[in-house]
């Protein structure tokens, strides 16, 4: 398929720049993938749509304060420091901006100047990786020194404080992400509770996004496209949940395509079942896919271009055989979802695809 197939034009305005005053008070738009029927509701209707015995799987991972602020110690030029993976204590990959200038040896002065950053190493992609000093450990100081890593669309000079606490799921525990799995920050605590007294087992997952998950497709098809990495483990007790649940004939939903890429890359190297596991993942979904796992997804709305909206269009078609009616499927919600207004992107607002 041609990376071309997956555009479409969305005002700006629709973009959202703050969450809503409550998370559950997003909207959902529902879509039903054999019909393509669209149904709009409201995020708090959610629990009406599941069964008991559905499985829930949630992605955990906690979005770390990875955005840094300096300057060269050299000639006071100022940089932006976003903070990809640590390799030990006070060793990290990161993206620099502007990175022409951060060659290796370039020293960067924090907001401390007794906290420092030096590059030591550029590798093919065009990160830095940084040693830090003054500190024993720098992600012991990142909530003190470093802010909330939102995505470029969401136009901030600075962080503000409702970004600490939105741009991150009610249930995050493992910090590792540089993105939100934003499809969970919908849920309040109320909400999940709610979702249990329905029979619904609730797991988790965690894949740390990079932000990679940004980044649109820029070759012409999408067999040629190299995917981004990301870290992810799943633990013996999700596993047992899920392939239980399957092998009742019970559903299991996704919240988020972070989500799906997990229990996807697992069943692929173990015939179609989850055992626990921790590793990485190039898993690149787009139609035509067969899903393993995945019965019913949870989602943000999407990028023009996307990898993530590639995957929201294969799981909406109603088989691999139908790789192109699920992105016209979703393509056709896109732009009922425009007309009705609807919030775009990290803040905005969320779809239920079943």
């Amino acid at each position: 398929m041609r990376t071309v197939d997956f555009s479409y034009s969305l005002p700006p305005e629709l973009i959202a720049q703050h969450p809503v005053p409550r998370r559950d008070e997003s909207r959902l738009l529902v879509l039903q993938r054999s019909g393509g029927n669209v149904e709009h509701r409201r995020f708090r209707d959610l629990p009406g749509f599941f069964r008991a015995g559905d499985v829930l799987v949630l992605n955990n991972s906690r979005v770390i304060p990875a955005r840094l602020r300096g300057v060269n110690a050299r000639t006071g030029g100022q940089f932006e420091i976003l903070l990809l993976e640590e390799n030990a204590s006070n060793d990290w990959w990161a993206m620099l901006c502007p990175g022409k200038r951060a060659r290796t040896g370039t020293q960067i002065v924090l907001r401390e100047p007794n906290v420092r950053a030096t590059v030591v190493e550029v590798n093919d992609e065009g990160n830095r990786r940084l040693q830090f000093s003054g500190t024993p450990d720098i992600s012991r100081e990142l909530e003190r020194l470093g802010e909330t890593p939102l995505p470029p669309y969401i136009q901030r000079h600075h962080e503000l404080p409702e970004d600490r606490e939105r741009y991150q799921t009610v249930y995050a525990e493992t910090d590792g992400s540089v993105a939100a799995p934003t499809a969970g920050l919908h849920f309040t605590e109320e909400l999940l509770a709610e979702i249990r007294t329905r029979g619904v087992q609730i797991c988790f997952v965690t894949l740390h996004v990079g932000p990679g998950t940004f980044l649109p497709v820029k070759t012409e098809t999408l067999a040629a496209h190299k995917m981004h990495e990301e870290r992810y483990e799943l633990g013996e007790a999700t596993a047992r949940v899920v392939n239980e649940a399957k092998a009742a004939g019970r559903r299991v939903i996704a919240v988020g395509t972070t989500s799906v890429r997990v229990l996807e890359s697992v069943a692929a190297q173990h015939s179609g079942k989850l055992a626990p596991e921790t590793g990485r993942t190039r898993i690149f979904i787009y139609p035509p896919y067969d899903f393993k796992i995945a019965d019913v997804l949870l989602t943000n709305f999407h990028l023009p271009c996307s990898t993530l909206l590639m995957l929201v269009s294969a799981f909406a078609s109603p088989g691999p055989a139908d790789a192109g009616h699920g992105r016209e499927s979703i393509l056709s919600a896109y732009a009922e979802a425009i007309r009705e207004r609807y919030r775009f992107f990290s803040y905005g607002d969320a779809m239920l695809i079943l």
